[in-house]
């Protein structure tokens, strides 16, 4: 890796942050043995720790780096070419060049401390990098999308190389990583990316840079079908050059070269576009104040089984459209009222519309959705959390483009937050109207925090509060007509469409020849209609009931009933002849041919009316007057028919719903039995899951600091052996209950030890010295901590200085003894002949000028 430094242009530096959880200590020290010690970065390592254990984090990681590794203190000021540990049992977060550290507030278990810290990361922009390494769950995928989402780079460690895949997948799989590297790669990468800035706005006036937006864009509406040319140029042109950092392209027509010939980075940028940062309730507040003052307005609104129709655009993965459901969950169940709700959420990304749909979210958020709601609203699944059935089926999702798509209405609600900030003006105020009317008279829009109507405050009025939350104005909208495409004002350049003179004539021949048919469904359903339907067909009074019977005129109901009957039976065509409707100038006779469709495909299973007029059939409107009503016999016989085909079909329909009613509740009883059963199971599986993740991944972390620690003792009991074997000092180690707990090998040489004598009492050891006190003077030293120190004969004539001192441990405790003895056979000879020598010498007579001789001298001194 160079030992440039990475933004040297910049004051401000950049921040790398990392975040492993089980097995992470590996790909850590992966990652620093290839860092720089001159890269001009701060890394941030954000780790999983026991909350109930010292850290040994930094003290390992300062064994592979040069650079100075330090634990996170509140208000520490961050400074280059430093890395910061997150201390145990605490969050992290940075704000400007501060770190700061906060009491968890969220149950152990629950945690999400990367994604905590990447969030408040996302502020730096394009000076953000996260990096995503081994662990288990989810923690770090939320924080690393709003990273990728303003501008920073996301790497992820390759799952192949993780101890634990949990977490780099989870990235993965949320499509949030843009690159996927082993630890040991990611740094050259990373200063790559550093060394070169982002792009000031001021290019953006550039003609070639524009033209290359223009070309880019021209891709993507080519490949995709979705156009961004009213998108804001910073946007786009960001989202470009995030592109071209991470494909080191120099120039932008460069990387418009390299999207033509790559259909795959063309559909990686359309993803780009459409990353949107999403969390359920984001921004607390403004959802305060919609669940407290807005939803009671509108709730409060609706008659005695009313529905509340609302629209979220732009829903992404579906967090804020089922916040809304939640929200109006907990509204409807405080009021007590009867009512439900109609939502629709749609966005431009058919992947992200599939995730919705699932309704299946990873455990983190846990950090957004209170524990409450969690238990209300949701099912735990594994790691995951799944939406209760009745919020789902309050939700419909769709794949729709805001701006070129019609759009829903009769609604009383709009949620539209952090969309329009991506949009030119000119867009957001088409979509501005577009909302208005969308609404009902009094309906309410929600915007995000960054988003405001001001160029349409004619249409809107805010409600108080610091929600972006505005009610309808009831005026008429703009005289300019609204439209559904992002891109209509290009046509008013274009030229005149020429009309097409064949086709016109063919739609006035089949608006004048063609017949009256109608295709429905197997229940009768209305599918399509072509001709005048209107002369036997009309809407039925109250609500919108599109089925074929229920529209058909007096006189038609009963005989097209019984054909579609006869028809779903035998899958046979039946015919019917002369029937008599009555319309409003009387009766008119028609003959209906009904047909089951088996072919194509698309149209298996439907049925095809066709009503036709026999030519013999007088037209009521001929002669300008009414025809008299039919006949009381006719009409009597018409009735009895009827209610003879109602009362039959009745009986079969009450049968069927008997015997069908009998086995679904016994069926229903044993499914709510074992549901019961395994739903109770599952909450304590799931508990106990969580729990047991939780802790074991903090003991993968505490078995890599013991492994560390084990393999510095390993060297520690390597040194001492290699210190008392070259000594040569035989030495004996005792316990507390003067058991042998070791020995050197000089040791066995006088005293009888073999290696399964570890753990015997010491007393029962035979040896060659004769010190019968010597287990006596072992537990005296025990008692008194005094040292003991004796020399003592072997049986083969050999002598010993043996001394025994107390066995202290590092927190100073008495733990045992410890026996050394030390051969002194030679230095008792040599003091042994030297007394003898001198003794001699003591007997020897000494010479004096009274005594010139030598002689003895008695005591009284004569000679």
């Amino acid at each position: 890796m160079s030992a440039d430094k990475a933004r040297p242009d910049q004051g401000i530096p950049p921040v790398i942050g990392l975040g492993a959880s089980a097995g992470g200590l590996e790909a850590l020290t992966s990652f620093f043995s290839a860092v720089s010690p001159e890269s001009g970065a701060v890394y941030v390592v954000v780790q999983h720790l026991d909350p109930t254990h010292a850290a040994m984090l930094a003290e390992l990681l300062q064994r592979v780096t040069a650079l100075p590794v330090v634990e996170a203190a509140e208000s520490m000021t961050i400074a280059p070419d430093r890395v910061y540990v997150i201390p145990p049992n605490r969050d992290l977060s940075i704000q400007g060049d501060q770190l700061h550290i906060g009491e968890p507030t969220v149950a152990r278990g629950f945690r999400l401390p990367i994604d905590l810290f990447l969030r408040s990361l996302a502020a730096r922009e394009q000076l953000a990098v996260a990096v995503i390494l081994s662990g288990m769950g989810s923690d770090g995928t939320a924080g690393a999308r709003e990273v990728k989402t303003a501008g920073g780079l996301v790497l992820v460690q390759d799952p192949t190389t993780a101890a634990y895949s949990s977490m780099p997948r989870s990235a993965i799989d949320a499509e949030v990583a843009d690159l996927v590297l082993p630890p040991g790669a990611m740094p050259a990468k990373i200063l790559a990316w550093l060394q070169r800035p982002p792009s000031s706005a001021r290019l953006l006036q550039q003609p070639p840079i524009r033209s290359s937006i223009d070309d880019v864009v021209q891709l993507l509406r080519a490949q995709t079908g979705h156009d961004f040319a009213l998108y804001r140029a910073t946007t786009l042109y960001r989202r470009i050059e995030r592109r071209m950092r991470i494909h080191q392209m120099p120039t932008s027509e460069d990387y418009v070269t390299f999207l033509r010939g790559n259909r795959a980075e063309v559909e990686l940028l359309f993803k780009e576009m459409l990353i949107g940062v999403t969390s359920f309730f984001r921004d607390p507040e403004a959802w305060a104040m919609l669940a407290g003052e807005a939803l009671p307005t509108l709730v409060g609104r609706l008659a005695t089984g009313g529905t509340l129709r609302a629209w979220v655009a732009g829903c992404s993965t579906g967090e804020e459209a089922y916040s809304l459901a939640i929200a109006f969950a907990e509204e409807v169940a405080q009021s007590g009222l009867s009512c439900r709700l109609q939502l629709f959420a749609t966005d431009l990304d058919p992947d992200a519309i599939d995730r919705a749909r699932r309704g299946v979210f990873r455990a983190n958020i846990a950090a957004d959705v209170s524990a409450e709601r969690l238990a209300r609203f949701f099912i735990a699944e594994g790691s995951s959390f799944r939406i209760r059935k009745e919020i789902r089926d309050t939700v419909i999702f769709a794949p729709q483009s805001v701006t070129k798509d019609p759009p829903f209405t009769r609604l009383d609600l709009v949620c539209c937050r952090n969309l329009l900030i991506y949009l030119e003006p000119l867009l957001q105020r088409r979509l501005i109207r577009l909302f208005h009317y969308s609404l009902n008279s009094g309906g309410l829009l929600f915007l995000g925090g960054a988003e405001a109507v001001a160029s349409a405050s004619d249409l809107f009025s805010p409600l108080r509060g610091p929600a972006k939350i505005y009610r309808r104005r009831d005026v008429r909208t703009p005289k300019e007509p609204i439209s559904f495409t992002a891109a209509d004002d290009t046509s008013r350049d274009s030229p005149r469409a020429t009309i097409n003179l064949e086709g016109e004539v063919e739609k006035l021949l089949v608006r004048r020849y063609a017949p009256t048919v109608v295709l429905v469904s197997e229940g009768g359903d209305i599918l399509y209609c072509s001709g005048q339907t209107g002369r036997y067909l009309e809407p039925a009074a109250g609500k919108a009931n599109w089925n074929v019977v229920a529209m058909a005129r007096p006189g038609l109901a009963t005989p097209l009933a019984q054909a579609l009957h006869q028809v779903r039976s035998r899958r046979d065509a039946v015919t019917l002849q002369a029937v008599r409707i009555a319309t409003e100038v009387g009766e008119r006779a028609v003959d209906i041919a009904l047909e089951p469709l088996d072919r194509p495909a698309a149209l298996e299973g439907s049925v095809l009316i066709d009503f036709s007029e026999p030519d013999s059939a007088p037209n009521p409107l001929a002669d300008g007057s009414p025809r008299p009503p039919p006949s009381e016999s006719l009409l009597l016989v018409r009735a009895h028919e009827e209610a003879e085909f109602l009362r039959n079909e009745l009986q079969t329909m009450r049968e069927d719903r008997q015997t069908a009613q009998e086995e679904m509740m016994s069926s229903n009883e044993e499914l709510q039995s074992i549901n019961e059963e395994l739903q109770s199971t599952n909450e304590e599986l799931t508990t106990s899951r969580e729990e047991m993740q939780s802790i074991n991944e903090e003991l993968q972390l505490v078995n890599d600091e013991l492994a560390s620690k084990v393999d510095e003792l390993s060297r520690a009991s390597d040194d001492m052996h290699n210190l008392l074997e070259s000594t040569a000092i035989a030495t004996v180690f005792l316990d507390e209950a003067l058991n042998v707990r070791s020995f050197t090998a000089q040791a066995t040489k006088h005293v009888r030890l073999i290696p399964s004598d570890v753990g015997r009492p010491f007393s029962d050891i035979a040896s060659t010295l004769v010190y019968p006190d010597l287990v006596d003077d072992a537990r005296a030293v025990l008692r008194t901590l005094v040292v003991s120190e004796r020399e003592v004969k072997t049986s083969d004539e050999r002598w010993f200085a043996v001394k025994i001192i107390p066995y202290r441990t590092l927190d100073n405790r008495i733990a045992g003894v410890v026996i050394t003895f030390a051969e002194i056979t030679a230095d008792k000879r040599v003091r042994a002949e030297l007394a003898a020598a001198y003794a001699e010498l003591a007997a020897r007579p000494s010479r004096s000028p009274d005594n010139p001789n030598g002689a003895p001298v008695d005591d009284k001194g004569s000679s």
